[in-house]
């Protein structure tokens, strides 16, 4: 029997980047989503669908009775929770909503692993906005530093994190977290600041829009690709001892830095590109996020990716994405991609 492994949040960048990889190392994936979608958000598992050993389970991560039965028929040997409320501006707005998804679902999950599956594996994915960008050492913040949440999205994820260590230490459970900073994919959606900066700038250049409004531009991030970032995601669980590890480039960008950039590849002037819009302001913002990684990288991982060649692949990605013809090609791509690459492994 093939080793069984749950995913929440597979239509995300990280969900399906995960459940590519983890079909391709011969698991059986059960990518759990939520049914109230939108029309076309379960694309990024598209070339996925017919796989034998991927299965999609319809489920709520707030529901703990359908998630009790899940754990308890599988009895996964490991469980990777991807899913949340993740736009950090959006948690303003929602933070009750925002606190009920990251962080009492990380508890009722850790909980009913504890009771009905305690052998399973479990990851969470935490965030570098845990740290606030406050006091950044100058190598980056590792797993050490304290935690300084500045949106109720961080403090949700402060808690989170605090149960997973709380459940390892209490119960034994093999359970960690993945302090992760900033990370995109062509999958990334177009609300997060470099997708919206490539599919923008595409969009200007096919002449379908003529500004690109964004908020702060101040903010430094450091941004690596999340099909790096779900490899480490699975080296974690790998490991003989539980425990939790920053994920991070080590470099990074300011947002303008980001654009400027993009715009050249495109041909375009900054000032001719970018329009400051109030309404992306936040009430708080994390002004510098630069994460020191050698811990993790001292088991193993290793990014593939710098900023520079995210954006690019991204932007280059938006591109191709402006006739709905490319589309369609673009996906029938992916999937004979996928199945030339599984059919060797």
């Amino acid at each position: 029997m093939a080793t069984r492994a749950i995913v929440t949040g597979v239509f995300g960048q990280d969900g399906s980047y995960l459940a590519e990889f983890l079909l391709g190392q011969g698991y059986e994936v059960y990518g759990v989503y939520r049914r109230c979608i939108a029309h076309g958000e379960d694309e990024n598992v598209a070339h996925l669908k017919n796989h034998q050993n991927f299965k999609l389970v319809e489920s709520d991560i707030l529901e703990y009775s359908s998630l009790t039965e899940l754990i308890s028929d599988t009895k996964p040997e490991f469980f990777f929770n991807l899913a949340a409320q993740s736009h950090v501006g959006y948690s303003f707005k929602v933070p009750i909503e925002t606190f009920r998804v990251d962080a009492e679902a990380v508890i009722a999950q850790l909980d009913i692993i504890r009771r009905v599956s305690p052998k399973t594996r479990y990851y969470q994915a935490s965030t570098s906005e845990m740290f606030g960008g406050i006091d950044c050492p100058k190598h980056g913040y590792t797993e050490q530093h304290p935690l300084n949440p500045c949106s109720p999205y961080a403090v949700a994820k402060v808690a989170a994190h605090h149960a997973v260590k709380n459940y390892r230490q209490a119960y034994g459970l093999f359970a960690c977290s993945g302090i992760l900073f900033n990370h995109s994919s062509p999958r990334r959606g177009y609300d997060f600041a470099t997708r919206k900066i490539t599919h923008g700038v595409a969009q200007i250049v096919a002449g379908k829009q003529q500004y690109l409004p964004m908020g702060n531009m101040d903010a430094f991030r450091d941004e690596g690709h999340a099909k790096d970032y779900v490899k480490a995601q699975y080296l974690m669980l790998m490991q003989d001892k539980a425990d939790d590890y920053v994920v991070a480039t080590g470099d990074g960008a300011t947002i303008r830095q980001m654009l400027e950039y993009v715009c050249q590849l495109a041909g375009l002037a900054y000032d001719d590109v970018y329009r400051m819009n109030p309404e992306f302001m936040r009430p708080s913002d994390v002004p510098f996020l630069l994460g020191d990684s050698s811990k993790i990288r001292s088991i193993g991982w290793q990014p593939e990716y710098d900023w520079k060649k995210l954006l690019k692949e991204m932007f280059e990605h938006d591109c191709s994405l402006q006739s709905s013809a490319n589309v369609n090609s673009l996906q029938i791509k992916r999937t004979q991609e996928f199945t030339s690459k599984t059919a060797r492994t």
